[in-house]
Formats: structure tokens, sequence, C-alpha cells
């Protein structure tokens, strides 16, 4: 197998880790590093990551995460959010290829023009739903990034959004996708790797 198709196979949802693990912000970077080459759709770049390490802060976060004991022992506790008024962020991230000659002015104009009328024209819930669409994503791949780097994950949406933008001070703007802990697995009862269905089962060509 290739390294990989590996990683994949290795990556799990870590239901209970080691407790008392130190993840640092340089090893964060690290991973962010490269987690900023996720997909988004016009390059928005819509995903921003909220990571708690502040024991106090941690511990308000885990009480409104339903008091999961994973979100308790983890290393860090990551809250994946999306802008859903990313749109208004696509003249500055766009003016680095006008500036190169890689645009011109028209095409930068159009491109700015033509986005963010595309996101104003879909409303509310298309800007909500490209938001989760983009962090979730992105959140993909930072999870396999920290696979890579030695750290286990586990994706959740058990946890009480408003209480949490709250005790983080997110803006309204941005909506939780999902919130990520982060950790070294605890393996001592870790179970089997549930039923996963065939291709054939998920998988439909040319029409459903």
């Amino acid at each position: 197998m290739s390294e990989f198709t590996t990683l994949v196979k290795n990556r799990r949802s870590a239901n209970k880790f080691l407790e008392n693990i130190p993840i640092s912000r340089e090893e964060l970077d690290e991973i962010m590093n490269l987690v900023k080459y996720a997909p988004s759709a016009f390059n928005l770049q819509h995903t921003h990551y909220v990571v708690v390490l502040d024991p106090e802060t941690k511990e308000r976060v885990y009480e409104a995460a339903a008091r999961q004991y994973k979100v308790k022992t983890a290393s860090a506790v990551i809250l994946v959010l999306g802008d859903k008024e990313a749109q208004q962020n696509v003249g500055p991230i766009h003016e680095g290829l006008l500036h190169l000659g890689v645009m011109d002015q028209r095409e930068f104009d159009h491109t700015v023009s033509s986005v963010q009328a595309f996101y104003e024209t879909g409303g509310d819930s298309f800007r909500r739903d490209e938001a989760i669409r983009n962090a979730s994503l992105s959140a993909m791949l930072f999870m396999l990034v920290a696979k890579d780097k030695g750290w286990d994950t586990c994706p959740m949406i058990g946890f009480d959004p408003k209480a949490v933008q709250q005790i983080l001070n997110i803006p309204d703007q941005y909506v939780p996708a999902m919130m990520i802990t982060i950790g070294k697995e605890d393996n001592s009862s870790q179970r089997v790797r549930g039923y996963r269905k065939p291709v054939g089962e998920f998988v439909s060509y040319d029409t459903f």
C-alpha cells in the first residue's frame, strides 16, 4: 500500500485520549500550514479555526459538549467555523494575482463582482451551506494531516453551538461546522472499526 492509503486506513475517530498529553502551538501551526492548501469555492478560504488550549476555557467547552470524556482528555479542542460572508474577501484574496499580472483589471473586477453577486443571490441559506461545506473540506484535511503528524482526532457535532459561540466570542457571521478533539488515542479499550458499506452500496454511475 502507498503511504497515503495506509494513512487513510489508519485514521479513525478517537473516542478516548491519553490524559495530560500537551500539544504545542508550534505543532498545531505546522499542521495548519498544510491545511491551508484545502480546496475552497473560488479560493475564498471560508474556514476559521479556534483552537482551545487554555484549561479553564476547555472546561467550559467540555460542559457545552455534554461533558463528553474525549473533550476533557483531548490535548486541544478545535472549533471549525465557516464564514457566511466569505465572498466579501474575494477582492483581497485575488489582489495578488492582479499585481502579478496573472489577472488584468477587467478580469479582476469581473471576478469580484460575479462572485459577490453569486453569493448574494443565493441568499442566507446558500451562504450558510457554503460555509459549512467548505469548512468541512478543510476539516477533513486537518484530520488527515494531524494523523500524518502522529496525532489522533475525532470530529464531533455533539455540542451546543450557541453556548460555544458565546464562550469563544465567535462573531455571528461564522457558523460552527463541527468540533474536533485532538490528542493521542488511548487504545486500551479501542473497538473494532465499524461496518463500512461496500462500494456498490454507496456509488452509482450515470444515474441513481
